[in-house]
């Protein structure tokens, strides 16, 4: 598989410096404070998505504008096809995008609809299935993805705080890139404490929520 080179672009000096902490001794990781429409070279651009592929809003409506509707159609296309018209939070999927400079874009869902996803793991779980389906790719297809456009996930209408968003998106890095090599009980608790659930107070308030059944 080759390098990756990711570009987490976002206009927000918050979740830029956000990021700049987080993803500071990782490798392949160039943080941009603007549009990834300024972007000159990318392989690959991420909508952080909704479940149903609608995309008229925020990143999505961007995206759109600048690779034409047609996107939106095979990303929808692909929804019905593959996931019965909803597309499950913690999966991601690759389209072509018919441009000759930025070939493909990942469909990963930040949110099954428009709604508030602070205290979960939403950010971690679409960063690690775009992470696998980049890979997936790779192992697949000759024409490889080597520079991924990131934008904040769930950072917009999802309201999940920089740090957080942040933290979930390094976390799910991490892991990609240094992967175990084999699987204990004892490895699962440090994963599930290293992820939890949206954080301190995420993690806090599903086991109340737990807790009270």
């Amino acid at each position: 598989m080759p390098n990756i080179q990711l570009i987490l672009v976002d206009p927000k000096p918050a979740q830029c410096d956000a990021w700049k902490a987080c993803f500071e001794n990782l490798p392949n990781v160039q943080i941009v404070r603007g549009y990834f429409e300024q972007l000159p070279e990318f392989d690959c651009i991420v909508s952080a998505a909704n479940s149903f592929g609608l995309m008229d809003g925020g990143i999505d409506l961007a995206i759109v504008q600048f690779f034409g509707r047609q996107v939106e159609k095979k990303v929808q296309r692909h929804i019905l096809d593959h996931y019965l018209g909803e597309q499950p939070i913690g999966t991601s999927f690759i389209i072509e995008t018919g441009h000759e400079h930025h070939p493909f874009l990942a469909h990963t869902p930040t949110m099954r609809s428009p709604m508030t996803v602070q205290y979960t793991d939403y950010p971690y779980l679409a960063m690690w299935a775009l992470l696998l389906s980049v890979r997936q790719h790779n192992q697949q297809n000759d024409k490889k993805i080597t520079t991924i456009a990131c934008p904040g996930l769930g950072t917009g209408t999802g309201r999940v705080a920089p740090n957080e968003a942040a933290r979930q998106m390094a976390a799910a890095y991490q892991n990609f890139l240094y992967p175990p090599d084999q699987l204990t009980w004892r490895f699962a608790d440090d994963r599930q404490s290293q992820i939890k659930r949206g954080g301190d107070l995420g993690y806090l308030l599903g086991s109340m929520h737990k807790g009270s059944k």
